[in-house]
């Protein structure tokens, strides 16, 4: 079953193309032969490879933040810029260049992507938002985060939406359709000025408001590939792998409702 989130989907790309077909008589990639090889993964490796992924981004983020509020937001824009194209790389080589357990992956992905999101927020702080300011949207969009993924955790330990084969074809398919109106968005801004889908208006709303729906349901298929992963035995440094696809998501999440309660303060 494949993940709508690039990240995970490769990993059970690689599944298939290194250890077998996982369609086959044990519907299990990993042999016994292969799974008494290594250490087997577990949820404690998924935790701390996530919680290591999390902290490195965090870092980053406030070290860029601080550098634009004390030294110099020139400096620090160019490095959110950075950030934005490494973190994009980076998930690139994962997803292609067969780096679905690499911890240097991973950690080079938190660093890029704490630059992006310590100069995102920047551009947020020290600004007034109606009777908000900035800094004050800016801890509501990390609790909101939080709270959606503890929430989406909630729900997928209960049961209460179930991911099957259809509902991962669905998402996929909503996501391609959601990163393509992005990059048109993001093209027409840069060549004519035209920015619908991020000008703050109803349509930029909406526009937030699926991508954060989506971004929340696709912590289910997160849940869903981390687990298959641990019970089929997959090896230990596939956690690196499943950090960096939550790490993917929660990105996302928290700059899409940023951006939203941006909006409905402006």
């Amino acid at each position: 079953m494949r993940s709508s989130n690039p990240v995970m989907s490769s990993l059970s790309s690689n599944q298939s193309q290194t250890q077998g077909n996982p369609y086959g008589q044990s519907d299990n990639p990993f042999s016994q032969e292969n799974r008494s090889a290594v250490r087997p993964l577990t949820v404690d490796d998924v935790v701390t490879k996530t919680g290591i992924t999390l902290g490195v981004i965090i870092v980053m983020a406030v070290l860029n933040f601080a550098i634009g509020e004390l030294i110099n937001p020139g400096i620090s824009m160019i490095l959110t810029l950075v950030g934005a194209l490494g973190g994009f790389v980076t998930v690139l080589v994962s997803t292609f260049g067969k780096k679905f357990g690499s911890a240097a992956v991973t950690l080079i992905y938190a660093v890029f992507e704490g630059l992006f999101v310590g100069g995102f927020s920047l551009m947020f702080a020290g600004v007034s938002f109606g009777n908000s300011d900035g800094m004050a949207l800016i801890g509501q969009a990390i609790m909101g985060t939080v709270g959606v993924f503890i929430g989406m955790l909630m729900v997928y330990k209960t049961g209460a939406v179930k991911v099957t084969p259809k509902f991962n074809k669905i998402m996929f398919g909503l996501i391609a359709g959601v990163a393509v109106m992005a990059l048109g968005n993001l093209l027409g801004a840069i060549f004519f000025g035209f920015n619908p889908l991020r000008d703050g208006g109803m349509l930029a709303i909406i526009f937030s408001l699926v991508c954060i729906v989506l971004a929340s349901l696709s912590f289910m298929t997160d849940f869903d590939q981390a687990d298959r992963l641990i019970r089929q035995g997959a090896p230990a440094q596939y956690a690196w792998g499943i950090a960096l696809g939550l790490a993917v998501t929660l990105v996302w999440l928290y700059t899409e409702i940023l951006r939203l309660l941006s909006y409905f303060r402006d």
